[in-house]
């Protein structure tokens, strides 16, 4: 008797190219830009380009407009995606293969400091540094700032924290990076296009992690009209801190291309 040919899942088929596996894993410590990809990884900027869309068309990678440079996009990978293609792999070969989704215990010794930094500091990297907080019970020293800070906290990040993550922040104040010069941290995490762009450094031993996500508050609209944004944007960040977890506490593979 002949088998019939079982299909190949499609997160083998995307993942077993050399170069888009070494994109996929370049990809895992941050955001990047086609440019800084092929410098990272030493292929032509159009071949990376040409494997960056059949990942995207995949589903395991997207890409957002730089908010810095409108003709630059950043690449991510889609990690709740990549966690589901990867659970059906291991169904598709055997059964009894189910993906664990439990995360592992996270315990740093000694205790880490993460910087996490936006523009004004009012609502991305505060909306970080709160979530960071939460998911650790304070073992981190999570701690945000802004390159040009705000007067104060956006009012749909105090909510969204509020409402959907049972944090209250009502009483923080946003701060200028500045105040921070002197400070030592085991990671940097810029949130902001163009925040990335004017973080100072802040020493060899740090690690340099870019996650690009677009401001949430437009301007001139109210409140009430932009808080669904707040929402997605909070969602995105808790995912991200969720999978940052697990890194913080091992070297980094790939040093941040600035």
């Amino acid at each position: 008797m002949v088998l019939s040919r079982q299909p190949v899942p499609s997160f083998v088929q995307l993942a077993a190219h050399p170069l888009r596996w070494q994109l996929l894993t370049t990809l895992s410590g941050g955001d990047y830009r086609v440019r800084e990809m092929a410098t990272l990884v030493g292929e032509p900027q159009n071949l990376i380009s040409y494997h960056l869309r059949l990942l995207r068309d995949g589903g395991l990678v997207r890409a957002t407009r730089s908010s810095f440079d409108g003709r630059d996009s950043y690449y991510h990978l889609d990690l709740d995606r990549c966690t589901q293609m990867l659970a059906g792999t291991g169904t598709a070969l055997h059964p009894a293969l189910v993906l664990n989704p439990a995360p592992p215990p996270f315990d740093p010794t000694p205790p880490i400091a993460v910087l996490f930094v936006c523009t004004g500091n009012s609502a991305r990297s505060a909306i970080a540094e709160a979530l960071l907080r939460q998911h650790t019970g304070g073992r981190v020293d999570a701690i945000s700032a802004g390159t040009h800070p705000k007067p104060g906290m956006h009012p749909n990040a105090v909510r969204v924290l509020r409402e959907e993550f049972g944090i209250d922040i009502a009483g923080q104040h946003p701060r200028h990076l500045d105040t921070l010069a002197d400070r030592r941290f085991d990671a940097v995490i810029t949130l902001c296009d163009k925040a990335r762009e004017a973080c100072p450094e802040f020493g060899d031993d740090t690690r340099w992690i870019h996650w690009s996500i677009a401001d949430p508050a437009a301007p001139g609209d109210a409140d009430e009209d932009t808080y669904p944004t707040f929402q997605a944007t909070a969602a995105e960040i808790d995912t991200r801190i969720r999978y940052l977890l697990p890194i913080l506490t091992t070297e980094p593979r790939i040093r941040s291309v600035r």
